[in-house]
């Protein structure tokens, strides 16, 4: 049974002294995190947010003192250890990709637009993100310094996330014998992408394929798939074969 997201926010350390714990912190987390979602841009927002839905918190949320003001939200907010934090909202963002069963991730990299800083001379900020495509959330990110640097540091957002009984898909930045020996070693299966950069395998492959298709797979054990689909003033035909 999935964990309830005050489950997975439990263990983080309260940041206040006793005597000033007027609200629950699980409520306080529980209600921004809802709040926030729901698109609040700052500390008001969460509190009107929490205030509207007031009844529907009270279903899963003590709320001792009802609503916290927003003065309390941005006070102790700020004042969490945000690595603590963090650790807790993979936690709880990891548990709902998993909830539905199989996972399928998708590792991808994107250099976030306008963020170069030239008055300081900062490159643009490029990110490495884990997205869960049946759940359509991003549930770990991880910063490079530059996209030549995703070969290092998608490990590093593996090792983050339970792989256990999923698929990761990444592209042929990430075919690397390391990325492929951690997504196994974590109880994975991946799918990498494999062009010109991976020179002698790629030939391989292509030689062996282009081959087989010319015998038509005859004495090669193969599974074979094709659609067509249409949109966009076009019709895209796509030819599957897989092979051991």
């Amino acid at each position: 049974m999935a964990k309830s997201i005050l489950e997975h926010f439990a263990e983080l350390p309260d940041p206040r002294m006793e005597r000033t714990k007027l609200h629950k912190l699980g409520d306080i987390i529980a209600i921004a995190i809802c709040a926030v979602i729901c698109g609040a841009e700052g500390w008001t927002d969460i509190e009107l947010f929490g205030k509207s839905k007031q009844s529907w918190f009270k279903t899963f949320l003590e709320l001792p003192n009802g609503i916290p003001s927003h003065d309390t939200f941005g006070r102790v907010i700020s004042a969490l250890d945000p690595d603590a934090f963090e650790l807790c909202f993979q936690s709880w963002i990891q548990g709902l990709a998993g909830s539905g069963g199989g996972k399928l991730i998708a590792i991808d990299g994107k250099t976030l637009r306008h963020s170069f800083d030239k008055a300081n001379n900062k490159a643009a900020i490029h990110m490495i993100s884990a997205w869960a495509t049946a759940n359509h959330l991003v549930f770990g990110q991880i910063v490079t310094e530059a996209k030549s640097n995703e070969i290092t540091a998608i490990p590093a957002l593996l090792e983050m996330l339970d792989l256990t009984g999923s698929t990761v898909s990444i592209d042929a930045m990430g075919c690397q014998k390391d990325i492929a020996r951690t997504i196994i070693d974590g109880g994975g299966d991946y799918i990498f992408g494999l062009k010109g950069n991976q020179g002698t395998l790629h030939e391989d492959v292509k030689l062996f394929l282009d081959d087989a298709i010319g015998r038509d797979f005859k004495e090669t054990q193969h599974a074979f798939h094709k659609t067509v689909d249409g949109g966009h003033g076009r019709i895209e035909t796509r030819s599957i074969w897989c092979t051991p």
